[in-house]
């Protein structure tokens, strides 16, 4: 009885140790309470506070945020696919060397990538800015990309990529109307963890960053560390929370529909 016990109470401590804090972040977004120790009452004013004129500067980080994780995701979408791709249908004697190419900047610490590419941008002159972030950010997410994807194609079918050509499909029909179907969910789900990376870097950032390129997790830890604006950062979490929760449910919905027209 013990021994059948012992999974439903780890599963409960996991639970507990993962959403707990979450659920008390949001909780506290309506705390009237400044410093959330207790709770003194419901209120929506942390959220109205957001939109007052001297929090302009929290606004314009976000914004930034989402403009370099949309970015770097669509970018990397690209990259990660055709990469996988690449690995996966062209056999070349350098296929262990492009394969720990790929798997390095998931593997490497972030500290020891954001110094390379402080380097590496330092190097060639380039001014640290917005486009050194988004840079950086394609930079490891093509590679989750890549590694999602090869997930996708480990299970792919290859008899249905003869049978469209044995019906005069052109290579580009086939990439169109057979390949991309059904790496979609792949593919989807690799631009979401890379848009979820992206969001929540902040080591990588920090090193690439410069003068007005502040970026969401950057501005939260400025605002933890000086002026303990506490109810701010919960209500900007939580908006951050539901965003992600939308848009999780508006990829599976698209990827399950997408794999049902593929079969």
């Amino acid at each position: 009885m013990k021994s059948s016990r012992l999974p439903a109470i780890v599963f409960a401590l996991v639970i507990v140790f993962l959403y707990v804090p979450i659920l008390f972040l949001v909780v506290n977004s309506f705390n009237e309470a400044r410093f959330s120790s207790t709770w003194t009452g419901f209120t929506l004013k942390w959220y109205a506070a957001l939109f007052n004129p001297q929090n302009r500067d929290l606004w314009e980080a976000t914004q930034r945020t989402l403009l370099i994780a949309v970015s770097s995701s669509a970018v990397s979408m690209i990259l990660g696919t055709l990469s996988a791709c690449a690995l996966h249908w062209y056999r070349t004697k350098l296929q262990r060397l492009n394969y720990g190419m790929i798997y390095l900047p998931v593997i490497i610490p972030d500290l020891l990538m954001g110094i390379s590419l402080l380097l590496f941008f330092v190097a060639l002159g380039v001014t640290l800015g917005t486009v050194t972030i988004l840079i950086a950010h394609i930079t490891f997410c093509a590679s989750f990309v890549t590694v999602v994807v090869l997930g996708r194609l480990q299970g792919f079918d290859e008899s249905v990529i003869a049978a469209a050509r044995d019906l005069g499909a052109t290579r580009w029909v086939v990439i169109r109307r057979v390949i991309l179907p059904l790496l979609a969910p792949g593919i989807v789900a690799g631009g979401l963890l890379s848009f979820t990376l992206s969001v929540d870097d902040y080591v990588i950032t920090f090193f690439v960053t410069g003068p007005g390129s502040t970026t969401l997790p950057l501005k939260i830890y400025s605002m933890v560390k000086h002026s303990r604006e506490l109810p701010l950062i919960n209500a900007i979490s939580t908006i951050f929370l539901v965003v992600t929760f939308l848009i999780v449910w508006w990829s599976q919905n698209l990827t399950r529909d997408q794999t049902v027209r593929s079969h």
